[in-house]
């Protein structure tokens, strides 16, 4: 993947509209702040942590009320933005276990300096990188990648789109079902939509028509950093 972001200057207030450089950085401030995030004999972060982070990250869709209101107290893999973070700084080598602790690394600690910096680094390892769809089953998987699917979205989200009309863009409609559940809308949600709006890149905005068709639209983070091929194909909005 050769999609470069447009870099941000580490005082730019659009970084903290990111969910997931907010959650880094506060994960960084607690580090730092309680010398390190304990862990369980298993290796994931501890109850401790992922309370505070309930409260902490603000994640759109994970409130602290609604996170308690399903479990009695929160391990690391019920709050999936904090298994995220843990993945991702891991894996990039920007904190690591010593001694039942998660600490920084130095280069963890120089890039959350660096906030701007941090989004160009860790947005693209986190979109283009990870897993997101490790659970799934192999039939479950979609085609595409990631140039097809951000020039796509480019257009169809440029002023609001839906979830089914995304999945309609990219691969026509749907087959018909009794229960009216669409698996491949539903990995293009957790594979690609969902990331996009954890790097805030998307926004998700409750439906008006009392469905539970997903509400898209580009925040002003995309259109800052993003530069894509179908740009030339964008129209403005006509305002009456």
């Amino acid at each position: 993947m050769n999609l470069a972001f447009k870099p941000l200057a580490d005082d730019d207030p659009l970084l903290l509209t990111s969910p997931l450089i907010h959650g880094v950085l506060k994960t960084a401030e607690y580090i730092e702040a309680q010398d390190g995030i304990g862990l369980t004999k298993s290796g994931a972060f501890n109850r401790k942590f992922v309370h505070w982070a309930a409260a902490a990250f603000d994640w759109p869709g994970y409130s602290e009320d609604e996170l308690f209101s399903i479990n009695k107290v929160l391990n690391e893999w019920d709050f999936q933005p904090a298994s995220d973070i843990h993945a991702l700084l891991q894996e990039f080598k920007l904190a690591r276990p010593y001694k039942g602790q998660f600490i920084l690394t130095k280069a963890g600690k120089d890039l959350v300096a660096h906030p701007g910096r941090l989004f160009s680094e860790l947005v693209p390892n986190y979109l283009f990188h990870l897993d997101h769809g490790a659970h799934l089953r192999a039939e479950e998987e979609i085609l595409g990648n990631w140039d097809i699917f951000l020039n796509v979205i480019n257009v169809e989200a440029n002023h609001g789109t839906s979830q089914s009309a995304l999945r309609k863009a990219l691969y026509g409609d749907p087959e018909p079902s009794a229960y009216g559940f669409d698996p491949i809308a539903s990995t293009l949600y957790i594979t690609v939509l969902r990331p996009l709006c954890w790097v805030g890149l998307l926004q998700e905005e409750e439906g008006d028509d009392g469905n539970f068709d997903r509400r898209l639209i580009k925040t002003q983070l995309w259109r800052r950093v993003l530069r894509l091929e179908t740009d030339r194909h964008l129209k403005p909005r006509v305002v009456d």
